[in-house]
């Protein structure tokens, strides 16, 4: 069995429910292989990969739920094994940021080499996705790992991360609510904040729903 791997972006949450690109098409991974769009079809009309721990076949650490191709690559989306020591292990590991790489175990099936030596793979049967430390492609993300419920203070920390506030404004809107962002208001600059804050408004809607599933 050949591998293939990725770098992924993780968020860690209490749920362990991870998401992201296990493979991106038509990008050379460090071991010159590409991946051709269409590669895995076959493989995914046929069964589900494994989620593994370092490609080691005694250590699954959760379950794919989903695996599609769409334009960009191989989307998956599963969960981690939250109660197992290594699920556990894993979901600590990735919320901190130690382990950023996602891994393809797969069969080649059709490959074809290009004009650059380089090997474009047709058709592969995958057998696992795994998540590792040290990958070769450096393309695919990990986009998401959701929590079961925010306290206080990750909701603060949501609002300074996506919503473009500054720490004073959004100081005041956990202590007072829009009261006390409304006293902040003595100036342009404050003024020019909240509309700045307003525009990103869809996009802290979307964070806050996707971390309260």
């Amino acid at each position: 069995m050949e591998r293939l791997d990725c770098v992924f972006e993780v968020k860690a949450s209490e749920q362990g429910v991870i998401e992201g690109y296990g493979s991106v098409f038509n990008i050379p991974d460090q071991g010159n292989d590409i991946v051709a769009p269409g590669a895995f079809a076959k493989s995914l009309a046929n069964r589900m990969p494994k989620m593994l721990w370092q490609h080691d076949p005694d250590d699954p650490i959760g379950v794919w739920d989903e695996a599609r191709e769409d334009d960009r690559g191989l989307y998956l989306k599963g969960h981690l094994a939250m109660k197992t020591r290594k699920g556990a292990e894993a979901f600590e590991l990735l919320r901190a940021g130690a382990i950023d790489g996602l891994s393809i175990g797969y069969r080649t099936i059709e490959a074809e080499m290009d004009g650059k030596s380089r090997r474009v793979l047709k058709e592969v049967e995958l057998w696992e996705v795994s998540v590792v430390t040290f990958p070769m492609n450096e393309s695919a993300t990990v986009d998401a790992v959701k929590a079961a419920a925010m306290s206080e203070r990750e909701f603060e920390r949501l609002l300074l991360r996506e919503s473009q506030l500054s720490r004073r404004v959004v100081g005041a809107l956990m202590r007072d609510g829009w009261k006390g962002v409304a006293a902040l208001r003595e100036s342009s600059a404050d003024l020019d904040e909240l509309v700045g804050a307003i525009k990103h408004l869809a996009d802290l809607k979307r964070s806050i729903m996707e971390v309260s599933q």
